[in-house]
This record gives structure tokens, C-alpha cells and sequence, in this order.
């Protein structure tokens, strides 16, 4: 708290926390700068990225990744972000805790546009913010 970062976005109900999910430029997740496969897509300066999601298990299934995708477009966009990335997987490949990282469906819901698909079940989806 006292660095001032801003690691992500936490939603709740009845005021209480119960989903969260991880967003900041870019540039500052080390892991995707090493990751052979989620290399940036193309030369954009400014971009987002959402890359992690918890959602308490009673509240799923409700809208909250929709709306914590709206408020982090949101949230990005006041920030300067001129790209909003994320990386999630799509719904039929789901096996144990995968989609911590997001689902296909609420990204094109969101707006999303998918721009890579570096393995058979993870997509790298794009939304401009003007």
C-alpha cells in the first residue's frame, strides 16, 4: 500500500470482496516479457494487460469477469493504456483451476478481438481504448 501500486481491480458485493483481478501495464509483468509464448502482438506502444482472475467460487458464474474486464477498460483507459491484452482460455478446454487467466466468451462479450493463439487453448485477445 505505501508504494502506491496498483497491482489490479477487486469487485464486491454487499461489501464484501469477492473477485479481483490482476491488471498493469505491460511492461511490468516480467513473466510475459519471458514467455516464449505470449510475446507482444505487433508494435503498440501502451498496452494493458489483465492477467490473472479469482473469483470466489459462490460467485461464479454471475458476470463479475464481465464486469471486472468493463472496469479494468476503464481503469486502463484513465491510465493512458491505449491496448487492453489478455490471455484466457477457451471455456471447453477448462481442466482444474484454468481459467484463472479468463475466458474466451467474456472477452468477446467485453469487446475483445482475438489477435494470437500461441497454444491450442490459450488466445491472446486485443481491445483498443480510445
Amino acid at each position: 500500500m505505501r508504494s502506491g501500486a496498483e497491482p489490479g481491480l477487486l469487485a464486491y458485493r454487499n461489501g464484501k470482496p469477492v473477485a479481483w483481478c490482476a491488471l498493469a501495464p505491460r511492461s511490468e509483468y516480467a513473466a510475459l516479457a519471458a514467455s516464449p509464448t505470449l510475446k507482444p502482438v505487433g508494435e503498440i506502444p501502451g498496452v494493458w494487460s489483465i492477467t490473472c482472475y479469482f473469483v470466489a467460487k459462490e460467485h461464479r458464474r454471475t458476470g463479475l469477469m464481465s464486469a471486472l474486464l468493463d472496469a479494468a477498460a476503464r481503469q486502463a483507459r484513465r491510465k493512458g493504456a491505449r491496448l487492453l491484452e489478455g490471455y484466457p482460455v477457451v471455456a471447453e478446454s477448462l481442466q482444474g483451476c484454468a481459467g484463472y487467466t479468463g475466458l474466451v466468451p467474456a472477452y468477446k462479450k467485453a469487446g475483445f478481438r482475438i489477435v494470437a493463439r500461441p497454444s491450442r487453448s490459450t488466445r491472446v485477445m486485443h481491445k483498443a481504448l480510445r
